[in-house]
Parts: C-alpha cells; structure tokens; sequence
C-alpha cells in the first residue's frame, strides 16, 4: 500500500510530498484459528517532505486481529479494533522522531486500508453493501454513509475529533482483468465529508484544524477468489488550521493518492529484504 500526500500553494504549485508506504500480510481466521483475519506488518517505511526513505522499525512484525463484522466500539475506543499505542512517540530507523501531524498519517494508513479492503469491498451485516450490486451501473447508498467515527488517538489526535462521511456510493462498473485475474470493478465516492482535528504539539498549545475532503476511486474484486485485488484513491483535502495567536489561521489544499496492491508471497518476500520498496502495478 503507498499513500502519497501533495501539499499545494495557493497558486496550485506542490510545496511538498509525503510518502508512506505499507506492507501488510493478511493471515485468515480459519488458518490463523481465530475469530478474525490476523494481519502482519512486515514494513513500514516513510518519506516527509522528499527525504530519504526511512523505515519504522517499532511497526516490523506488529500484528492485529480484525473482524470486519465486529462493532469494535462497542468494547474498545480504539476505531475498527486497531491498538494505537505503538503510534505513539514513533521513531524512525535514523533515530528522529516522526513529528505529531505524520505519525498520524502512519496510523490513518491502516484505517484507510482497511475501509477500502475489508469495508466496501465485503457484505454488510445490517444496511445496503456491496452485496446489493447485482447488475453493470447500477449505484446504491452505502450503510457507512454520514457515519462519524472519532479520530482521537491519545497522544496524537485529542478527544472530539472526528471525520464524518458524506454520502457515500457504490458503483458497479464493470468487468475487467488484473493481471489476468477476471475482477468485478467497483467505483466509490464519498460526496462531501468532513472532518475536525484537534492535537496538542507542545503542553497548552492546542491547534485545530477543520476541513472538507471528497475521496473515491475504484476497487478491483477478484470474481473467482473473492479477494481484493487492486485499489486506488483519490482525494482532495481543503482545511484551515488555527493556532494560538493573532493572524495564525492557516489555509491548505492537499490531494492524495492511495494504491493498494494484492500481490504474491515472491514479491512480498523480495519487498521485505529491498529498501527502498517499490510498487509494480
């Protein structure tokens, strides 16, 4: 999974490119002899503002259990089930600290992977899902619609922040191939959402930041195997962030690129060892 982030001026030039970059391996429940699919972090590595690329060594062999049928905040504050005490006070591999704004987004990768992997492109229990979509164009309203999760995360993200979706769809596209695989084509777009964040970067400075985003792209599911083959983002973020002081609101664009790629043990084993990792589509 890669996350590119493009920070944009007022004139639409980049002012900056962040890069994060995921390998993730998926155990499931009935081989892993448990109530939900174990997933392994096998490499997580980041690039801010085009340095280096660097990994985070604390992510390397870290795992989970998820259910995507579980109501995880029934039982834990933690959003989709997922433990984010090791988010905290990252360290990267050169031994600098991952600052506040980009440890969050290590953490979000996770999030945003499984929303686009085990959310819209798997039934739901209860409400319209993917398993409504029975015939080419057809479009439905999806469950996960104006949901508002909360977006804190302890050290990072203070309590009251939240993202909320708009109006989010699916549509069945079409039938296509991924590397030879015959896949159904699932687009998603999630209308206009929006979202809060207040953080904490020093002891009594609080800086809040408030904005809109709209994402969506397609999912590529694979018809025999049922497994996700491909999927890709895009989105557009607008935000205003206020600091404490006179004259300090700071208004942003940014667009994101998300690429999820299912692909074999032999080039998960090649990507573990080689750093840096690279994607081939």
């Amino acid at each position: 999974m890669e996350s590119k982030i493009n920070t944009l001026n007022a004139v639409g030039t980049i002012r900056s490119t962040d890069v994060y970059k995921l390998l993730l391996k998926c155990i499931p429940a009935q081989i892993a002899g448990r109530k939900g699919d174990k997933y392994i972090c096998e490499k997580f590595t980041v690039t801010i503002d085009n340095s280096p690329e660097v990994r985070i060594p604390v992510l390397e062999q870290w795992s989970y259990v998820y259910n995507v049928n579980k109501n995880y905040r029934d039982e834990t504050s933690y959003v989709l089930g997922i433990d984010h005490r090791p988010f905290e006070n990252l360290i990267d591999a050169e031994g600098n600290i991952v600052p506040q704004d980009k440890a969050y987004h290590v953490y979000n990768a996770f999030i945003d992977y499984h929303a686009l992997c085990t959310v819209f492109p798997e039934r739901t229990s209860s409400g319209n899902g993917i398993q409504d979509l029975e015939r080419i164009g057809q479009k439905i309203v999806h469950t996960s619609s104006f949901s508002k999760p909360e977006v804190s995360v302890n050290t990072l993200v203070s309590e009251g922040s939240y993202f909320q979706n708009g109006e989010v769809t699916l549509e069945f596209k079409g039938i296509g191939l991924y590397r030879d695989a015959p896949c159904a084509i699932v687009g998603y777009d999630s209308g206009a959402s929006r979202f809060a964040m207040m953080m904490e970067p020093s002891p009594g400075i609080e800086v809040q930041t408030n904005g809109s985003s709209h994402y969506k792209g397609d999912i590529y599911k694979n018809l025999k195997t049922n497994w996700v083959e491909k999927v890709i983002l895009e989105e557009i973020v607008v935000s205003e962030t206020i600091i404490p002081g006179p004259s300090t609101a700071i208004d942003a664009v940014s667009e994101r690129n998300i690429t999820i790629l299912n692909i074999s043990q032999d080039e998960f084993d090649l990507m573990a060892k080689i750093h840096p990792i690279k994607l081939q589509q």
